[in-house]
């Protein structure tokens, strides 16, 4: 994690928060979806470190996407390593993850929010899963695929004049009968010489 200082009063509490959204068993998983595709053991057993540079995610992009071609720096400086994990998020939208999926770079690289950075492998790993021949873990639930539905001509027709059951009925409909109150009582005479 980057050199900073304790946090006090709201920005502790935003910690404790994003903290707290963190799934050991999810990151667990996760570690083993990398080890399993890459081939090789994660390199330690703190998450964040391992992930930081990036190099293990951008190479984990490349077995799947064939048209991320962003070269992985190997350099030790945070530039560097910045650079790979802003390339590895910039790969991920071209694979097919939406923005709202996807993390900052620093919340992996300040550690700011890694409960995101998590959720951000297991929605890669879903989209990767629909790769056919895919065999590695599964890390979430299969993406959902399209379910085009066919109508003919009549049956179109016949749902032109049926009315949907969250508009209510319009059987037995009729205002005759309906008394809302009393009606307005007018008169044509006038009461004179009372005093009131």
């Amino acid at each position: 994690m980057a050199s900073q200082g304790p946090s006090f009063g709201m920005s502790a509490e935003v910690k404790r928060k994003l903290d707290g959204k963190r799934n050991p068993e999810q990151e667990q998983k996760v570690r083993e979806f990398i080890e399993f595709h890459l081939g090789e053991p994660f390199p330690s057993d703190n998450y964040q470190e391992s992930l930081k540079n990036g190099i293990l995610l951008c190479r984990l992009l490349k077995k799947f996407h064939p048209g991320f071609t962003a070269k992985i720096d190997k350099g030790k400086m945070p530039f560097n390593q910045r650079c790979n994990v802003e390339n590895f998020c910039e790969g991920l939208k071209t694979f097919g993850l939406q923005e709202m999926e996807l993390f900052q770079v620093n919340d992996l690289f300040e550690g700011k929010n890694l409960a995101q950075v998590t959720a951000c492998i297991v929605a890669f790993a879903r989209h990767a899963q629909k790769q056919p021949g895919y065999d590695g873990p599964i890390l979430a639930p299969k993406q959902s695929e399209g379910n085009v539905r066919e109508f003919s001509d009549e049956q179109l027709k016949a749902g032109q004049y049926t009315i949907g059951l969250q508009m209510g009925t319009n059987k037995c409909a009729s205002q005759a009968g309906q008394n809302f109150g009393l009606g307005r009582q007018v008169t044509d005479k006038q009461e004179h010489g009372k005093d009131f």
